[in-house]
């Protein structure tokens, strides 16, 4: 999202509210918490690749055992190249939190969410608009809900920034109309 520049000689308009959005407090995203949930949804997206490292373990197992090529090194290189893989990982998204470019992403904002869109305001005035064809996928988790955009881009909404029950349910109601809403079992 990009900032509106704002001087004495532009005007500033009021962005256009529904009555039925969805109004959050001003809030912003914890940079542990940007990590662990990438690191979350990279897990959940990938988890089926866990199988191949575990198959070369049990291939290289079985060889060893029958006599045929026993090497203690097969082992080392493939734990050693999955840590490396979920490593480069997470240094990929820890390096998001630390360059300016990205500061944006844990600046404190407040949403207003309807039907049509997501606004993102930075104050009353201004800020900008997120249409719902951005948002690819969303599920509840713990106490938040998480908006998916694509790898390692997510809006985090904690059930705290509501301010109300109606406006959770509401908000429930947007993302189930929109076929977003994804039931997570890890509550």
């Amino acid at each position: 999202m990009a900032k509106v520049p704002v001087n004495k000689h532009q005007p500033v308009y009021q962005m256009p509210t529904s009555p039925l959005a969805v109004k959050t407090k001003k809030f912003g995203l914890d940079k542990k918490q940007y990590v662990n949930i990438a690191m979350q949804q990279l897990w959940e997206q990938q988890k089926v690749w866990t199988l191949l490292p575990l198959g070369l373990l049990l291939v290289n197992a079985i060889l060893g055992i029958t006599g045929v090529y026993p090497n203690i090194w097969a082992y080392i290189v493939i734990i050693l190249g999955a840590l490396l893989y979920v490593g480069f990982w997470w240094v990929q998204y820890t390096g998001v939190t630390q360059l300016e470019q990205y500061k944006q992403l844990f600046d404190k904002y407040m949403y207003e969410i309807d039907s049509r869109q997501i606004l993102v305001k930075t104050n009353a005035k201004e800020g900008g608009i997120m249409q719902w064809e951005q948002i690819k996928s969303a599920y509840k988790h713990k106490d938040a809900y998480v908006l998916v955009m694509g790898k390692g881009q997510f809006l985090h909404f904690p059930t705290s920034v509501f301010n109300s029950e109606h406006d959770i349910r509401l908000f429930e109601r947007i993302l189930k109309q929109k076929n977003l809403l994804v039931e997570d079992n890890k509550k």
